[in-house]
């Protein structure tokens, strides 16, 4: 076997906050209060929901319209909303299927980048006030949800379409310049919608900005409600994907429940309830919080194929909800396919157990976990079951047990509890350990930017720490990229060979044979006695 002195270690656990650290510029300007920051990292899960005249057309929210005829963009804004009648539009049915399915705080699209408001404004008759509808669906939507008692929040973009249109400026993405006349008025009216927005409706707990310009929209917001807590804009917010590891300060993403954020009613992809779960899970052991988007039916309604899958995460969710609320890191992220979630002294620690979808109830099975050490007042549950009986078969033994050895804990517990009438039930349990105390000091890797020459393409990485070890193992992880939308279905990924190191420092491999024209994502994986770490994901495309 071969053997590298490295400077650097990585592991193929993801690790927790302490192993990431992050400074973007961005976010210097983020005037959120740290207590209303934490308190929003609390509750760790919430549904975004994207809505637009375009939803009658199934297809994407506003995008259309960059690169449209003019035909197309008179007909987009003078005939759609002569249409736009969602009436069955229901905040507190909704509110209360989120609610259910674990959704602490609820996050609408108040205005896209079409311009489109949802709202009774005074800055623009492009609104719903001038549909069919004819009422002011935002107040409908805040009133909804402040009775299923969830936190609501908006989505507002500063970026519009309508305005452009209206000022004969062609529509298009990035590298916007304005002569100072009209961007002054733009900036106005971005702060007049604003100011009403945090004067119509009462107490806004979230501001999502998706767009430019941000800033008069994060000023008046602060100005008018210091409250409010600025995601979009003040803090990294990862779209379509999770961070590969663990961040230091607090994150939220953003995913689409299928391939589109507005109603798609043809040729989508929706996520099973399990693969929703499994994200959830795995976006709060790395520190942030998941907000899941929904693309209601144009009459206003939760179209059935999301619904369906929204209540498979609420029976999930109704059983293990300790181990999403509240938490916050382990000192690793997972080992295998087991995922941690820790309370915030890192006292108790869940282990959601993943990946075994048939799990036979009333069977036991053992894991071994490297970063977790007993003490001697640990003690061991399932959540949701209370270990003395499994229906119909009271002779079985299933009680929660551990053993602490040498190379880790050893964990023993059964799948006693009944969900579904079929005793088929393929999502995770999970195993709830206190009094509890961190087994190790984890290894660290970082990925580093791939080296792409014309003979091939080269994984590059630094192994930070080692961990309580003399050597580890080193190699990398590589899958086709599936694309921004998609790329969150794929779980699989291919290997390299492994290196031994036994020192920290930078390392290299080439990658096998790769199609040129391809993109790729990668990422460098340290393998530690006890347990297995990962870092963060990059990509590259081959020349």
């Amino acid at each position: 076997m071969k053997t590298i002195c490295l400077a650097v270690l990585v592991l193929i656990v993801h690790i927790c906050p302490a192993q990431k650290e992050q400074s973007d510029n961005r976010f210097s300007n983020n005037k959120n209060k740290p207590e209303r920051q934490e308190w929003l990292r609390d509750l760790g899960f919430g549904m975004f929901i994207h809505f637009n005249v375009d939803a009658q057309l199934g297809i994407t929210i506003s995008h259309s319209l960059v690169g449209a005829s003019d035909d197309y963009l008179q007909r987009y804004f003078k005939e759609l909303p002569k249409t736009f009648d969602p009436a069955k539009f229901n905040a507190f049915e909704i509110a209360k299927l989120a609610k259910l399915a674990g959704m602490k705080y609820i996050v609408f699209t108040a205005k896209h980048h079409s311009g489109f408001c949802f709202w009774n404004t005074r800055t623009t008759d492009f609104n719903i006030m001038k549909t069919p509808y004819g009422k002011d669906l935002l107040k409908t939507y805040v009133e909804g949800v402040r009775k299923a008692g969830l936190a609501v929040g908006f989505y507002y973009s500063p970026e519009d379409f309508r305005f452009l249109y209206e000022n004969n400026i062609l529509i298009k993405r990035g590298d916007m310049k304005f002569d100072k006349k009209t961007s002054d008025a733009y900036d106005d009216l971005v702060k007049k919608q604003t100011t009403e927005l945090f004067t119509m409706f009462g107490k806004i707990d979230v501001l999502f900005i998706d767009g430019e310009p941000k800033e008069p929209c994060k000023e008046v917001a602060w100005k008018l409600q210091p409250d409010v807590v600025i995601t979009r804009g003040a803090i990294n917010t990862p779209e379509q994907t999770l961070p590969g590891v663990a961040l230091n300060e607090f994150w939220e993403s953003c995913v689409t429940m299928g391939t589109q954020w507005n109603y798609k009613p043809t040729h989508d992809d929706i996520k099973k309830g399990g693969r929703l779960i499994e994200l959830l899970v795995e976006a709060r052991a790395k520190g942030g919080n998941f907000l899941l988007n929904v693309g209601p039916h144009p009459d206003g309604y939760i179209p059935y194929e999301q619904e369906i899958e929204l209540r498979e995460v609420a029976a999930w969710h109704f059983i293990n909800q300790e181990a999403i609320e509240g938490v916050r890191p382990w000192i690793v992220t997972n080992e295998a396919n087991i995922w941690f979630t820790a309370s915030k002294d890192k006292r108790t620690v869940y282990a959601v157990i993943t990946g075994i979808p048939d799990w036979v109830k009333g069977d036991r099975k053992e894991f071994v976990l490297g970063s977790v050490k007993a003490t001697p007042n640990t003690v061991i549950s399932v959540l949701g079951q209370n270990d003395k009986v499994t229906e119909y078969k009271n002779e079985l033994d299933v009680k929660s047990r551990y053993e602490q050895k040498d190379d880790g804990l050893h964990i023993s517990v059964a799948r006693a509890q009944r969900v579904y009438d079929n005793y088929k039930w393929p999502n995770p349990i999970t195993v709830k350990i206190t009094h509890v105390e961190p087994a190790l000091e984890p290894p660290v890797i970082e990925t580093l930017a791939a080296a792409i020459t014309p003979e091939g393409v080269s994984g590059k990485g630094r192994l930070l720490k080692k961990g309580n070890t003399d050597k580890v193992k080193l190699l990398f992880e590589y899958r086709p990229y599936a694309g921004f939308a998609e790329n969150l279905y794929s779980t699989t990924w291919l290997k390299t060979s492994s290196v031994e190191a036994t020192a920290e420092g930078p390392f290299t491999m080439p990658l096998p044979v790769l199609e040129k024209g391809k993109e790729y994502e990668f990422r460098a994986v340290v393998i530690h006695p006890q347990l297995t770490v990962r870092g963060d994901v990059k990509r590259f495309t081959v020349k």
